[in-house]
């Protein structure tokens, strides 16, 4: 079987558990019915929309200042250009990050940024991603502490997990900038680690050599550019948890600030789960399991859960229309395309890393 043929029934496979978890899972898990849902849906008003529609754009562009801190001389208006192009590839394809992230960097090569600058960003942007969405639910488990709200089994087994896993890489990610010998340790289990993904692919360089190579820039980065993007991923989950909550108060769903904060966690969290585009069908049922079994209303909760997903998920899909209609009419620089920077990290290791 092919390599198309794999990615073909990987996609269609993808794509029909999103439709069976959303169409026929999502109100059983919810207790509730999609015809319950859509009458609390149009509760809200054409002016809450265009709100809720500002406030996605503004997290994005709260969003760009962890692009330009990664990458200097890229503007935040391009920033915002590339970011909702890569987004809506990601969105629409199960596992899509990597074609995300082959747009990305297909957009900004065309503007002139060269290979071993992009595959830097990329890393660290990931790295920062992350660690960003594994925080929440520590975050979620401290305001539920500090409210009294009570700490669900489930949630605080999934801070744990959150926890030791944000530590390791964290401890990974400081150590390959800190020591080469950690870099190169490190580096060589990766190496052994991914190489299956390699084996029908000609590389130019190893993970051991791409860690290596990298680690020095990876350090200018960090250094110069942690406190702007650390800024930009709290404005981002900041605007977007604010989002949340309106709508959640949009469709009558008022619990206490500690558990709608959980529940947001847990949806952001499992976006990450490449088994369908964007997690979708795994998110909204999870985060609607979590509202309903924390009191709130079945059909309110189902209509909140499905407003925030348009918002922040199928929404990014016209927007990155948009942004590919911007970029092809955008000026390019002559021979972007090409090896001129003479790189040699591939595209696929660049991948592999984020």
């Amino acid at each position: 079987m092919s390599t198309r043929t794999k990615q073909v029934i990987r996609v269609v496979l993808g794509l029909g558990l999103a439709v069976a978890l959303l169409g026929w899972g999502f109100p059983r898990f919810a207790h509730t019915t999609w015809g319950k849902v859509w009458e609390q849906v149009q509760m809200v008003s054409a002016w809450q929309s265009v709100g809720f529609l500002g406030l996605v754009l503004v997290g994005l562009g709260c969003y760009t200042f962890t692009f330009t801190g990664s990458l200097p001389g890229l503007s935040h208006w391009r920033a915002f250009i590339v970011n909702i192009c890569g987004s809506s590839v990601s969105n629409l394809l199960p596992g899509g990050g990597a074609v995300g992230l082959a747009a990305t960097y297909t957009i900004l090569r065309s503007w002139g940024f060269k290979n071993r600058d992009v595959s830097t960003s990329a890393i660290v942007t990931g790295v920062w991603n992350t660690l960003a969405r594994i925080a929440l639910p520590i975050i979620a488990i401290i305001m539920l502490w500090v409210g009294n709200d009570g700490l669900p089994k489930a949630l605080t087994s999934a801070a744990i997990v959150a926890t030791l896993t944000g530590l390791g890489i964290f401890v990974a990610f400081v150590a390959i900038l800190a020591s080469e010998r950690a870099a190169q340790t490190i580096g060589r289990g990766l190496d052994k680690l991914l190489a299956p993904l390699f084996r029908r692919r000609k590389r130019t360089m190893s993970i051991d050599a791409l860690v290596h190579d990298m680690r020095l820039r990876i350090n200018e980065v960090v250094r110069t550019g942690w406190l702007q993007m650390t800024a930009g991923m709290v404005g981002f989950f900041g605007f977007y948890y604010l989002l949340f909550v309106l709508i959640m108060h949009s469709v009558d769903v008022y619990l206490p600030l500690g558990i709608l904060f959980a529940a947001f966690a847990i949806g952001r969290l499992l976006t990450s789960v490449g088994i369908t585009p964007g997690g979708m069908g795994v998110t909204e049922s999870a985060t609607a399991v979590a509202l309903v079994g924390w009191g709130a209303d079945t059909a309110s909760a189902g209509a909140g859960v499905v407003l925030f997903s348009i918002f922040t998920h199928l929404m990014e899909v016209p927007l990155g229309a948009l942004g590919w209609l911007v970029w092809s009419m955008s000026p390019r620089v002559k021979g972007a395309t090409g090896e001129d920077d003479a790189d040699p990290i591939d595209d696929e290791a660049a991948v592999t890393a984020r």
